[in-house]
Formats: structure tokens, sequence, C-alpha cells
């Protein structure tokens, strides 16, 4: 498990060996990043550390529209210690398997051989999140990846993320980005302007907490 020092000096070397590893919190603005972001990094005292993207947007951050979290690579906080979770967290975020009608943390958790509970306390320990807010995220993310990489309509790219109706999308994409997804021509959805760009210095948080 990473500790609060690690990160600090991955986050302000941006070691792109990080990327995946953990997440960056900024509490003034509201957004959390990638180790790699672009952004000037903020002073160590106003910055706290999340495990997974999931955890970050349950404690209320949104993604950096410039680095982009969701498109860093899956790489588990706990890796090679809890292959029960990996496999878990890889189901969600790979295989969907919390977005076909019907389908609930129950049954992912008896394909990975535990109980429902069990499941959630790894989760909760290693993740941060909940197995249903880690899906939330990944749903969303897979939105933004189509949004940003083809030019579906939003229709389509909201079942295609795993939401079972663009309502629902639009409410969760409101939630994680502070900002609604509008439709234009042909149901398109109208491009958004980054909203992290300015200083990400301003922040302040308690370092002693790095995964709270």
């Amino acid at each position: 498990m990473l500790d609060h020092a690690e990160c600090e000096r991955a986050r302000v070397a941006r070691d792109p060996a990080y990327d995946g590893r953990f997440f960056t919190g900024v509490r003034t603005t509201g957004v959390y990043c990638r180790p790699v972001c672009p952004v000037r990094p903020a002073n160590s005292w106003n910055v706290c550390f999340f495990p997974s993207a999931a955890a970050a947007e349950a404690a209320g951050f949104r993604p950096c529209l410039r680095c982009r979290p969701e498109t860093a690579p899956f790489c588990p906080a706990w890796r090679g210690s809890l292959a029960t979770a990996e496999r878990a967290a890889r189901l969600i975020v790979e295989d969907s398997a919390l977005d076909a009608e019907g389908a609930t943390v129950e049954i992912l958790a008896a394909r990975v051989g535990v109980g429902a509970r069990h499941l959630a306390r790894l989760f909760t320990k290693h993740l941060g999140a909940t197995p249903s807010q880690v899906a939330r995220t990944a749903r969303v993310q897979r939105a933004k990846r189509l949004l940003d990489e083809t030019d579906r309509p939003m229709t389509e790219v909201s079942m295609l993320a795993g939401f079972r109706s663009l309502r629902r999308f639009n409410t969760v994409f409101t939630e994680i980005y502070g900002r609604r997804q509008n439709s234009g021509e042909n149901g398109r959805s109208v491009r958004y302007e980054p909203r992290c760009r300015h200083a990400i210095h301003h922040i302040r948080s308690e370092p002693s907490d790095p995964y709270g």
C-alpha cells in the first residue's frame, strides 16, 4: 500500500510508473487528478490522496478534464496481495459485471468465491469505495472515452457505457462533472472545455490522512 510520502514524491515528479495507482484530490476546486497531470503541482499541504477514482468521486471530487482519469491504466492499489478483490474490480471495470439487468453485488461476489459482505469490506479497505461506486465511476469513464473518441449519439453512448437510460446518464454525469452533457445536432453531445486549468495551488487539506 502506498503511503503519503511516496504519493507526494510521485505527484511532484509526475512519475508515470504511478499512473493509475493513486489519485490526487484538490478541495477548493473539487477536482481529482492523475499523478501525471500537466497542471502545475500544488503545495504538499494542499492535497489529499485516494487509492481509486471511485474513492475520490465518493468524497465529492470531479475528474480533471486535463489529465482525464478515465484514461489511466487499471492498476489497483493492492496489486498482488488481494487477488480476489482485484478480480472483482476487473470484472466491474472491464466486463461491466454490475451493469446488466439483474446484476447484483451478491452475484459478483459469488463469481469470485466470496460473500457479498466480505467483498464490500475488501473494496472499502483497499479502494475506499463500494463495488457499486466503482461500477458507477467505470460507467462514466466509459462514456467519457466514447464522447472524446467517437461521434456516437448520446443515447448510444449512454447505453454502451452501461447506463440503463439517457436520463440516468445525464444525472450521474452532472453529479460527477458538475455540468450536464447537452445534446447538439443529431443528439450528439456539445464538447466541453476543461475547467481545471486554473491554479490548483489554492487548496487546503490535512496531509495526515491521505486516504480519507
